[in-house]
């Protein structure tokens, strides 16, 4: 099976769904976002305040490129890593693109108690989780799989993804 590589939008499921994938594959977990605070020695948000989120992007490209050919392996993205072309063909060409799915609200529900979401640093998150949700769909929808994480436990979310990727490759 091909690395299965982990898209969509923050507080949809992706570090959870992907810890339980690893584990249930037998795959190594990749989280990209991880992977960035530990090369960078900060944390994400530090990176958006030193460095906007352009600056974030480009070390965020860096690092996909860097574990793209990675095999048997599960990779989380952050949520705005398919904005660059280069970084969904470099996942694409040694794995299968997933993504989650979950509505606004939900979204701002799981998200609420986080501080170290630096675009949900906002007066009204709800509304500029629609705004960048809105934006960002027709990149999202380019995955090769698409999951609604709506009312479903990650283990749930994990054992679909499981069946979607086994149907998608030809199995049974």
């Amino acid at each position: 099976m091909r690395n299965i590589i982990l898209t969509g939008f923050m507080g949809t499921g992706k570090t959870e769904v992907g810890k339980l994938l690893s584990q249930k594959l037998g795959y190594v977990l990749i989280d990209i976002d991880s992977e960035i605070e530990k090369e960078q020695r900060t944390a994400i948000t530090e990176i958006f305040k030193q460095h906007g989120e352009p600056g974030f992007r480009d070390i965020e490209s860096a690092v996909i490129k860097r574990f793209s050919d990675a095999s048997r392996a599960v990779i989380s993205t952050g949520g705005g890593a398919v904005l660059r072309q280069e970084n969904m063909a470099g996942l694409r060409k040694n794995g299968v693109i997933v993504c989650l799915m979950a509505t606004p609200e939900t979204i701002v529900q799981r998200t609420s108690s986080a501080n170290d979401r630096p675009l949900l640093q906002v007066e009204n998150p709800l509304k500029r989780i629609r705004e960048l949700l809105e934006f960002r769909r027709p990149y999202y929808e380019k995955a090769d799989i698409i999951i609604d994480t709506e009312n479903k436990s990650p283990l749930e979310v994990a054992e679909e993804i499981i069946k979607a990727v086994n149907k998608a490759a030809g199995c049974r």
